[in-house]
């Protein structure tokens, strides 16, 4: 992936973190004012245990409003819910406990928080978050079934538990609706793009960028070819936006497909010329496409139609095609290697990145991620890890190359310390085939 994808990434990213952040920083104060309303109406009643259990509600929203808004998300939407998910269980079976005259109520709850943290998952998928997701299911099933309470229950009168059940089935209600609600417009605008998606593969409407790969002396090695997609509506739509809707929507392969068949038009071409027949050209393929059954052989397929010189052409694959058969992904590879085609691990360091593993994968080159080189000059700790990536990459014989370089500093001290391989906005931004050609034609001029 390139600087550019990558700060689009964030963007894309940063955008999503946003509605989750006014969703969330919204419930904690509706919560936090209905606890602080019924602490007050049980601090008149002088039942002290309850307002303590509404201050505890409302210290808890109070904190995750906080963590929240200082940029802790993840750590507020944890604590939260595991808070929460104990309080509800404690009020179920010790103050809400059904009669024949009022309903429990309190369990309702217990389905917002599952919401809540179903939307978090769609965010940062954990088996810890699954784990707080069964729970809550689990305790409303329990509690909407049964009438479990402790034996030492010291139950609402039917008074207070009447008008408070109202109160909470209607917030209980208009909770699930907003998150019904944001998740149903994330799904229409999912949709709908998946389905401009589709069009754009019929209509051939995606395009490519070019942006230069360079040797430690500045030199031009090749190119990494990168997806554009621009709909007369939106513009430029940003790779990390688009990318995994086609992935859910199984588009993926046929649109990796049409990438891998343009990159090797484009060395069939650079071929024929002497400035650019020594290029190699890097092509990202997900593993969706790299997992496909005939993958390997659909490769060697578009090496033989378009005539071009194996050695020229990287596969770029990320780390989650380890997640697969490692006995399947070794094989492909092997098959591709035996041909002369080139793999490369891209954005190393951030995923499943595993020592035995890349001591089993036969791959050429290691892309050492961005977020390693962005503040490799600045931060101590990652200037070490960059050391520590170039110095296996040499001790393994795989290529390293550092990906993100801005600057003239980061380009200096990752050369020095043995990187061999270089892309970023310093060396060139990803521009349209011609302007890249034009490009290489004036440097070897």
């Amino acid at each position: 992936m390139s600087s550019t994808d990558a700060s689009q990434s964030g963007k894309t990213d940063d955008r999503r973190s946003r509605r989750l952040v006014f969703a969330y920083k919204t419930a904690c104060l509706v919560v936090m004012s209905i606890a602080l309303f019924w602490g007050l109406v049980f601090f008149s009643m002088r039942q002290w245990g309850l307002v303590g259990t509404q201050g505890a509600m409302a210290a808890v929203c109070l904190v995750s409003w906080w963590l929240t808004h200082t940029g802790r998300l993840s750590l507020a939407l944890m604590l939260s819910q595991l808070a929460f998910l104990a309080i509800t269980v404690a009020m179920c079976l010790y103050l809400d406990v059904p009669s024949e005259v009022a309903p429990r109520v309190s369990h309702l709850y217990l389905l917002v928080l599952a919401m809540l943290g179903y939307m978090n998952f769609q965010r940062h998928r954990s088996k810890p978050q699954l784990v707080i997701i069964a729970l809550c299911l689990v305790a409303f099933v329990a509690f909407a079934s049964t009438p479990m309470h402790f034996s030492f229950a010291q139950p609402l009168s039917d008074e207070v538990r009447i008008s408070g059940s109202w109160i909470n089935a209607l917030v209980a209600v208009a909770m699930l609706a907003g998150g019904a609600y944001v998740m149903q417009t994330e799904f229409e605008r999912t949709n709908t793009m998946a389905q401009a998606l589709q069009v754009a593969l019929w209509n051939d409407s995606f395009t490519l960028a070019y942006q230069p790969q360079v040797n430690r002396s500045g030199e031009m090695l090749g190119a990494e070819v990168l997806l554009r997609w621009s709909t007369p509506e939106r513009g430029p739509i940003s790779p990390a936006e688009f990318v995994p809707v086609a992935e859910q929507a199984g588009l993926m392969v046929r649109i990796g497909a049409w990438v891998l068949n343009e990159g090797c038009k484009t060395l069939a071409l650079w071929q024929t010329h002497p400035e650019t027949s020594h290029l190699t050209l890097s092509v990202n393929v997900s593993a969706s496409q790299f997992l496909e059954n005939n993958f390997e052989q659909s490769v060697l397929h578009a090496l033989e139609v378009h005539k071009i010189n194996p050695t020229r052409l990287k596969l770029e694959l990320t780390e989650s095609v380890m997640v697969a058969d490692m006995e399947v992904v070794v094989a492909k590879m092997h098959i591709l290697r035996a041909v002369g085609v080139s793999i490369s691990l891209d954005d190393f360091g951030t995923g499943f990145s595993s020592l035995s593993y890349l001591r089993r994968l036969p791959i050429n080159q290691l892309k050492m991620d961005r977020s390693f080189v962005q503040d490799v000059t600045e931060s101590k700790r990652s200037a070490t890890m960059a050391r520590n990536i170039i110095q296996l990459g040499r001790d393994m014989d795989i290529a390293v190359l550092a990906e993100g370089i801005e600057t003239q500093e980061q380009f200096r001290l990752l050369r020095d310390n043995g990187c061999t391989e270089f892309q970023g906005y310093l060396f060139g931004r990803p521009v349209p085939l011609e302007e890249f050609e034009r490009t290489v034609r004036t440097a070897a001029a």
